[in-house]
């Protein structure tokens, strides 16, 4: 009679382990391919070296300011300050839709001269005509 608990048991526990995984799938992140962007524009990698109160991109990383558990860039003492206690200085404007955007989060391209620009998503990015 043991046996035959053991095997109820068994089998119970593995129907529950097939149920939960059938009713709770994995959370799939497909990442779209990079857009094309427009002559002389740059995607940024490394975000690190974007002066985000002046919107350049300065080739070197720059201060990391945390803020509400985001990271932000900044040059000095001021870029802290401000990043820190101002809340439009951590937002821009996605040229697309005109819908506010996190700079710690957003999609940025760069132009020749340095100046970024801050996206809401791969999606507005490639809707961009400059």
């Amino acid at each position: 009679m043991s046996n035959l608990v053991i095997l109820f048991l068994a089998i119970t526990a593995a129907a529950c382990s097939a149920e939960s995984t059938a009713s709770s799938p994995a959370e799939v992140h497909v990442q779209p391919p990079p857009v094309e962007l427009p002559a002389g524009m740059t995607r940024v990698a490394d975000i690190s070296q974007v002066w985000m109160v002046n919107d350049r991109f300065m080739g070197k990383p720059q201060i990391p300011i945390a803020v509400e558990g985001r990271t932000y860039y900044g040059c000095c003492a001021m870029c802290k300050d401000r990043l820190g206690t101002d809340p439009k200085a951590r937002t821009a404007r996605d040229p697309v839709t005109g819908e506010s955007v996190d700079k710690a989060t957003a999609v940025i391209v760069q132009d020749k001269a340095g100046k970024v620009m801050y996206f809401a998503s791969e999606r507005t990015l490639s809707r961009y005509r400059g």
